[in-house]
């Protein structure tokens, strides 16, 4: 009997896997898909350690008017999905107060803080480092007011949590930028992060180092996990597969398993879509349009443009609104080219109510473990968070690791 169940192939479940191996337990990870097709592979490819504070949902009435009428491209709603979540949305509100923002940044800071550190060693010896760049990403303001605002709070960043960064008018940022076709007003260069030229690709890598170092993988319905008298039990196309021990890490779907066992878990669904175009130069690193709401990327694919928050049910119809928008209003900025023709992608970031990943024990189950609810930065926290839960169920101790337990947040 294998020793652990890691349900979810995603960069978190790949990310704890590995983590587990190196402790010296035996892990199966099981997943429906035989390489990684969701959240995971569609991202904007960016590890981000300059993301100290969470995101948190604004308290002003204007923006909030305008998130209701849809005239901001960040964010989109379907009715019936916005009542469903509005219980997790009104817990998300007061989560975002000044202070409590404040307090669940100090535990943020951390994971963010190491993010690039944790990938590093996994980057290696799964080969990939050609996929990988160092040289950052930047947010590009177009308003003159919007970019002093962001320059005031980069220099609060530096001071309060150490992460630099550069502050660089328009012209200046243009001149070492190649693809840019005209200047923006300025733009904050976040110098420590990374990026990743096929972040569906790395999370497979990951994957193979995991079987190469002797780990299993199987094809699988993780939803059909059961409590045995030994473990935990679930379907595989070889069969069954039984455990000692589960971790759930199947991102937006892990409420839906855990409600069988008598879980509520709030949690906000912010859909994403990205779409490649064949853009004839590349970005020198990935940016954030922030007044469209879309961060582009240059991918193996293509150039990679990725959308904002929609908040639509996980089974809703494909309505790439904001790529579209974003996609438009990048054309004056950039020469994008023509759409790659290819299946419309998209996949729906897991975001808890008070912005943390929820990771450690079930409360009502022992032998049961969380990782999930990593909201925007499942790619960059997978690795982290992995290696929390390793010393979580090795009997570790920390503030950090006090801060994202499940049986105090639920």
């Amino acid at each position: 009997m294998s020793e652990i169940l890691v349900l979810g192939a995603g960069m978190v479940g790949v990310s704890t896997a590995l983590a587990l191996q190196a402790q010296g337990h035996s892990v199966v990870l099981v997943d429906r898909h035989s390489s990684c097709r969701e959240t995971s592979y569609g991202n904007a490819g960016v590890i981000q350690t300059e993301a100290a504070e969470p995101y948190a949902l604004p308290r002003n009435l204007t923006t909030l008017f305008r998130y209701g009428l849809g005239l901001s491209n960040d964010v989109l709603w379907q009715p019936g999905a916005l009542l469903r979540m509005m219980p997790a949305l009104w817990r998300y509100f007061r989560h975002s107060a000044p202070a409590e923002h404040a307090r669940i940044s100090r535990i943020y800071s951390q994971l963010t803080s190491r993010a690039a550190d944790d990938h590093a060693p996994l980057v290696d010896a799964a080969g990939m480092r050609p996929l990988i760049s160092t040289d950052g990403l930047s947010e590009v303001y177009r308003q003159q007011s919007s970019f002093e605002q962001a320059a005031r709070d980069a220099e609060r960043f530096r001071e309060q949590y150490g992460i630099s960064s550069r502050i660089l008018e328009g012209a200046a940022y243009r001149a070492e930028e190649p693809a840019l076709k005209q200047a923006p007003a300025g733009v904050i260069h976040w110098n420590q992060s990374w990026s990743c030229r096929d972040p569906g690709a790395l999370t497979d890598a990951y994957r193979a180092l995991f079987i190469k170092r002797g780990g299993v993988c199987r094809q699988g319905d993780a939803q059909s996990l059961r409590q045995t008298g030994k473990g935990w039990c679930v379907k595989s196309e070889n069969g069954s597969i039984e455990a000692e021990q589960a971790v759930i890490a199947l991102g937006p779907w892990s409420p839906q398993l855990l409600r069988r066992f008598g879980y509520r878990i709030p949690m906000i669904y912010k859909r994403g879509y990205h779409g490649h175009f064949d853009a004839p130069v590349a970005l020198k690193r990935p940016f954030l349009d922030v007044d469209n709401g879309v961060v582009v990327a240059s991918m193996q694919k293509g150039m990679r443009v990725t959308s904002g928050a929609a908040l639509v049910g996980l089974d809703s119809a494909a309505k790439p609104i904001q790529l579209e928008r974003g996609a438009a209003a990048l054309r004056s900025l950039l020469d994008l080219g023509e759409r790659i023709d290819e299946p419309q992608w998209f996949g729906s970031r897991p975001c808890m109510p008070d912005m943390l990943p929820m990771v450690g024990a079930a409360p009502k189950h022992q032998s049961m473990w969380f990782n999930f609810g990593h909201g925007h930065q499942g790619f960059t926290l997978g690795p982290t968070t992995g290696q929390l839960l390793a010393e979580i169920m090795a009997g570790v101790d920390s503030e950090i690791i006090r801060g994202l337990a499940p049986a105090a947040r639920l």
